[in-house]
């Protein structure tokens, strides 16, 4: 394939989930993000340009964090999330403020993709090796008579908090290594050693055996996803607007899931045995904190990742 894959990084909710960028807090003594650790494990695995999805409302602040610094050392373009970027016909609900969700926020990148990419959530750590195997997979596998896209999973245990609930996509995987089926489970949580999940507000509980993997939004897709995401965007917004106009989102996953279920796509999963790392909550700062350092300890990463 001529080109070559790129990173983009789904970060238009960063303002409302940290209450400003400001707040946004280093992860090491030198004062590293978690994004810096994704954008430098994706350059070093051969990455080379890095699409941010961001809000217009949250440009300015990000740049000066972390924009600027990036472009000293990867090709970075921007894409604008708003939640007026609808449909012809279509107009925001009166009182609706949150966004479209993730499917909405790779559509917005339309306009500046034509080829493999990557993407990520802006606030996780993903691990090296998640990067490594999804780079090579863009950069060495094309569409033929179905969609070829890729997705890495983690075990589910690698991804759980001791302070609350997580959601988290399940994954079935088949024989030969691809998807089968994932379904959103909303509200994980840990109990004991064992990890269940609740879809009736916590009256009855279902176990998630040790082998569950998940996924973390890090997929890989060719260019035929976004006339996919377009073409099913129309139908979700007639679905959905007239019952949960305030609130319906239109997930990633979903639409691949039903790309699955037609026959029109195959997803090669690929396995991490990476830990996840995520501040999904204020307590979950310092088991990321202390992994990051101890990473660094052991030499898998510089001191400071990026020279000034």
């Amino acid at each position: 394939m001529s080109q070559k894959p790129v990173l983009v990084i789904m970060a238009a909710g960063m303002g409302s989930r940290y209450g400003g960028l400001k707040q946004i807090d280093p992860v090491d003594r030198e004062g590293d993000l978690i994004i810096d650790f994704s954008i430098f494990d994706a350059v070093e695995a051969g990455f080379e340009k890095v699409v941010f999805i961001i809000k217009k409302s949250i440009e300015k602040e990000f740049k000066e964090h972390i924009g600027n610094r990036m472009e000293k050392h990867v090709q970075v373009e921007y894409v604008y999330q708003e939640n007026d970027r609808l449909p012809d016909g279509f107009e925001v609900p009166e009182g609706r403020v949150k966004p479209w969700g993730t499917g909405h926020a790779i559509l917005c990148c339309s306009e500046v993709i034509d080829g493999p990419f990557a993407v990520i959530n802006a606030d996780d750590y993903y691990g090296k090796s998640a990067f490594k195997a999804i780079y090579d997979r863009l950069a060495s596998c094309g569409d033929d008579d179905k969609y070829q896209y890729a997705m890495v999973a983690y075990h589910l245990y690698n991804t759980l908090t001791e302070n609350g609930h997580v959601a988290r996509g399940v994954c079935t995987v088949d024989a030969d290594g691809h998807l089968a089926d994932i379904h959103e489970r909303t509200r994980i949580e840990k109990h004991g050693d064992q990890a269940e999940y609740t879809e009736d507000d916590g009256a009855t509980w279902e176990q998630l055996g040790e082998d569950t993997l998940v996924s973390m939004n890090l997929w890989g897709f060719t260019s035929s996803i976004l006339k996919e995401l377009k073409a099913r965007f129309v139908p979700f917004l007639e679905k959905n607007l007239s019952v949960n106009p305030l609130k319906c989102e239109y997930f990633l996953p979903f639409v691949v899931d039903e790309l699955l279920k037609e026959g029109k796509a195959e997803v090669t999963v690929l396995k991490s045995v990476d830990r996840w790392y995520g501040v999904t909550y204020k307590e979950d700062k310092k088991m990321v904190t202390d992994a990051i350092q101890g990473m660094k300890d052991g030499g898998l990463y510089p001191k400071k990742l990026w020279e000034e």
